[in-house]
């Protein structure tokens, strides 16, 4: 089966768009979808500072949602042909977290969605020449008319859903939503503050505010804090003079939960400051530098962790959040500009510059 894709081919170079091979039909447990449209997360776009890691040439892209058009068999193959579905991350399914109802901790979770996926997908997508693409990235390599994926990855949603617009339920908005659903267990009366209203932080503050959360959101960009404040946060410029004894003042002592999407060391340590005695801090971005922590932020009980995709289940998450955004109450959707699978390099370039919060890749369909 050939279609194209966008593959990255080096860590420096833009993405080309280029006719790909698919050389395998469904296995047991596993779906093929065409792809109706794919978010574009940072940890894409990380994939460059990656310093070698995750293999390459590849295709990207896990924030897929489209439409089942084959089904291989066996009992992970609930879905089938005709449904449409939300992709997320892979795992494994039976190891210890797995098991526990924490895949997003699963053992073999980095091999799975990282650094090559599974070792016998290596020879499944090709380019045109023949030459092998890295296997399945995050289980999907959305970034194409079409993705074969474990089924387990897939979440089955309503058709009459505006389904191009639902992959970022995946992964990006998955992860700030559920930490402050899942990771906080956040309700009315309890005080949160966001460091980063990109499109984790934004979905943290839009999951806070149905959940009757009260929230202060803190970034560097004006058009960003504008959202927050539209979405119920109250906004806080990163550059305020004396930020946490602010944030402590607007949440009457000190947030009991504090989320920080930016992975800036200083930043992190205003969030521990602004937080109340036993208040806890989630880092959801990967730290590529020491983290130091200045004296007396980890005093009187307060805690930090790292939060990995929103401690989701997507399959229990995701039909939540879909059903908070039909109430009006999520509205992931003002979030979100599309772009043709074509136009891929000009939503990284806009999504580095922060003049779209989430860019959407639609495919055409050229396959045969």
């Amino acid at each position: 089966m050939r279609f194209q894709a966008a593959v990255l081919r080096s860590y420096e170079n833009p993405f080309t768009v280029e006719e790909v091979v698919l050389r395998a039909e469904p296995d047991v447990g596993e779906i093929l979808v065409e792809i109706a449209g794919s978010g574009m997360c940072r940890t894409d776009l990380a994939v460059r500072r990656s310093a070698g890691r995750s293999p390459l040439p590849a295709v990207l892209g896990h924030e897929g949602a489209g439409v089942v058009v084959r089904a291989g068999e066996g009992p992970d193959t609930a879905i089938g042909v005709g449904d449409h579905v939300v992709l997320s991350f892979d795992s494994c399914g039976h190891c210890r977290n797995c098991r526990g109802a924490a895949p997003a901790y699963c053992e073999y979770f980095a091999s799975l969605n990282l650094f090559g996926g599974r070792e016998e997908e290596l020879p499944r997508l090709a380019d045109s020449t023949g030459k092998a693409l890295a296997p399945r990235w995050f289980g999907q390599s959305s970034f194409a008319e079409y993705a074969l994926v474990p089924a387990r990855n897939a979440v089955r949603v309503d058709p009459a859903l505006p389904l191009e617009l639902l992959g970022p339920l995946g992964c990006g908005f998955l992860t700030g939503a559920g930490a402050v659903l899942n990771t906080f267990g956040a309700g009315p009366g309890d005080t949160l503050a966001v460091f980063g209203a990109g499109a984790v932080g934004l979905a943290a503050v839009m999951a806070a505010t149905a959940a009757g959360v009260l929230t202060v959101a803190v970034d560097r960009h004006p058009e960003r804090l504008a959202l927050a404040e539209r979405f119920g946060a109250t906004p806080l410029h990163a550059a305020s003079s004396d930020l946490p004894e602010r944030i402590r003042r607007l949440t009457d002592g000190g947030a009991q939960h504090a989320l920080d999407t930016t992975a800036s060391p200083p930043l992190i340590n205003k969030a521990l400051q602004a937080l109340r005695p036993t208040g806890s801090l989630g880092l959801v971005a990967r730290l590529h530098t020491p983290l130091p922590l200045e004296p007396g932020t980890l005093d009187r009980g307060r805690s930090i962790r790292h939060i990995c995709e929103g401690d989701a289940v997507p399959g229990v998450l995701i039909p939540r959040l879909i059903g908070l955004w039909q109430a009006g109450r999520f509205p992931f959707d003002q979030l979100i500009r599309t772009y043709p699978l074509a136009g891929i390099n000009e939503a990284e370039r806009d999504c580095d510059a922060g003049r779209v919060v989430k860019p959407v890749l639609l495919p055409e369909r050229t396959s045969r």
